[in-house]
């Protein structure tokens, strides 16, 4: 009698984002960046800094240098393509495949579009993401993680017709729009006239000091100071197909759902499945004053 052949149901690893709104905090808590290392390895964490979106990427690499360090990540280095020739050489792509974390700095996502999308250190990066590393993105560097990111776009709370722009991300993460610095850039209007348009996709707004922390593309968890928002269009009566550049949009029946620190959001069934209630000893009480304190140090680095 032939023996019953056995099925491979190993999932493999866990593929894991850390989406980070910007302005996390560097000096206190460091929550956001703390649990990024953590995903990393901890002490055992290999953490690869991709400053391609910042003007001043040399600033932006000694910040996060020091916090990853002070954090005890075993060692931090650097990839830096300055064009898409660079982003070819197979020693930037050796160092990501050496890593247990990516982390992207913010800056410009255009950037980041035109220097690191569809070339080899893109390629490293989606195998690492693929294998179990970490990857995570801060402000720029969190929108690009994404199939489809918003690189230019007017900010308020009146969504209006052909105000905001997508462009081709990294990929990681299908079926979603993320926005950054939500709260504090009102940046609502632009995520939603996304939504309206391309009602397929999920609008997730993510505030500063905020992580989203999405496991195998599915599971969000929120993790900071402040809230993440996901905007689904797909029940909506909207304008969009007709309506003149610059015009205010009908956008009726979306929902907007609104997680603050420990929600847990299936992105797949796009329904809340979980709320674990803070626990004071690791509540973030961190104020918006703080918050744009630790952001004004960004460029001057840690002491």
């Amino acid at each position: 009698m032939a023996a019953t052949p056995t099925v491979d149901t190993d999932p493999g690893p866990a593929r894991r984002l850390l989406v980070i709104g910007g302005a996390e905090d560097k000096r206190h808590r460091r929550l956001v960046l703390r649990r990024f290392v953590e995903l990393a390895g901890g002490s055992d964490a290999e953490v690869v800094v991709i400053p391609t979106a910042s003007s001043v990427p040399d600033e932006a690499v000694q910040v996060y240098r020091n916090v990853f360090t002070r954090l005890r990540a075993r060692s931090v280095s650097v990839v830096h393509p300055r064009d898409r020739a660079e982003a070819a050489h197979p020693e930037l792509a050796e160092r990501i495949e050496a890593a247990t974390g990516v982390f992207i700095t913010g800056g410009n996502q255009l950037k980041l579009g035109q220097l690191l999308v569809g070339t080899p250190v893109h390629d490293a990066i989606r195998r690492a993401y693929d294998r179990g590393v970490v990857v995570s993105g801060t402000s720029a560097g969190a929108s690009v993680l994404s199939r489809y990111m918003i690189s230019m776009g007017e900010e308020g709370i009146s969504p209006r017709q052909r105000t905001s722009q997508l462009t081709a991300g990294l990929d990681l993460l299908p079926g979603v729009i993320i926005d950054q610095h939500f709260e504090q850039r009102t940046r609502y209007a632009r995520l939603l006239s996304l939504v309206a348009a391309s009602p397929s996709l999920l609008g997730v707004g993510i505030d500063e000091d905020t992580a989203a922390e999405i496991v195998n593309e599915r599971t969000l968890t929120v993790v900071g100071s402040g809230s993440v928002y996901v905007v689904d269009g797909r029940g909506a009566v909207t304008d969009a197909h007709e309506a003149r550049r610059d015009a205010p949009l009908l956008v009726s029946g979306a929902t907007v759902h609104s997680l603050p620190y420990g929600a847990t959001f299936d992105l797949v069934d796009v329904r809340l499945t979980d709320f674990v209630e803070r626990h004071p000893e690791v509540a973030v009480v961190t104020s918006r004053t703080d918050v744009h304190e630790a952001a004004r140090t960004f460029a001057a680095g840690l002491r």
